[in-house]
């Protein structure tokens, strides 16, 4: 789990956040640009298809619960996402991205992508979601800028990041963290714990955040592929 200060992120200005989105595209261009080994243009082969949909159910304590569906398509290096509940409560956001791997034991998959947000935020985000993994060890960041165009004062940034540890294939513990709009409490960062099942292609996983330090809220999450 990468661990932020949470005044440090709310200070960050939108100059470093540009500069961040940056240094992932030029990291995506070394990618592309110095023949890896091992780089594949995305999760599938040939012409097939694949689908993932997860939804979150957020129990809030003294605040609002809400749910929030993510569905994603991709076909070899295109990567289709559309998203509701996430940058913020009743707002949707529609992506398009470019999947790229690198790596046999140390895998990197990342996707840059581009995205229109509507709804009670609306806007462009250019954003990007990247896994790192060794073994039975994984980090993930989902992360996007949210150029606000009614109001340049809503502009923000969201990231969501966890780091998982499998001891058996079907068991995941670990650390997560959020910055978000949809979710309201007196941090800035919402962060906890999270214990995951998985069989086949279902997985079921449970976070608790803020416990400890605020009133907790708890997320129930189930995700297929297909």
């Amino acid at each position: 789990m990468v661990v932020w200060d949470e005044y440090r992120l709310c200070g960050i200005t939108a100059t470093h956040q540009l500069g961040v989105l940056a240094v992932i595209v030029l990291l995506v261009s070394e990618l592309c640009g110095q023949g890896i080994p091992n780089v594949s243009t995305g999760p599938t082969t040939g012409d097939a298809w694949s689908f993932n949909l997860v939804t979150d159910g957020y129990i809030v304590a003294g605040g609002q619960s809400y749910t929030n569906p993510t569905f994603a398509a991709d076909r070899k290096w295109l990567h289709l996402e559309t998203r509701y509940n996430y940058e913020n409560l009743r707002t949707g956001s529609f992506w398009v991205g470019y999947n790229l791997s690198a790596g046999t034991t140390l895998v990197l998959d990342i996707t840059p992508m581009i995205g229109g947000v509507v709804g009670r935020t609306t806007g462009i985000a250019p954003g990007c979601e990247a896994i790192l993994a060794y073994k039975r060890i994984a980090l993930s960041i989902s992360n996007e800028y949210v150029f606000n165009t009614i109001h340049s004062s809503g502009s923000f940034y969201y990231n969501e990041s966890e780091l998982k540890y499998s001891p058996v294939d079907w068991l995941h513990l670990g650390l997560a963290a959020d910055h978000t709009k949809a979710l309201h409490s007196s941090l800035a960062i919402q962060r906890g714990v999270l214990l995951g099942v998985s069989h086949k292609n279902l997985e079921f996983t449970t976070y608790l955040f803020n416990a400890g330090w605020t009133h907790p809220t708890l997320v129930l999450e189930l995700g297929v592929n297909f």
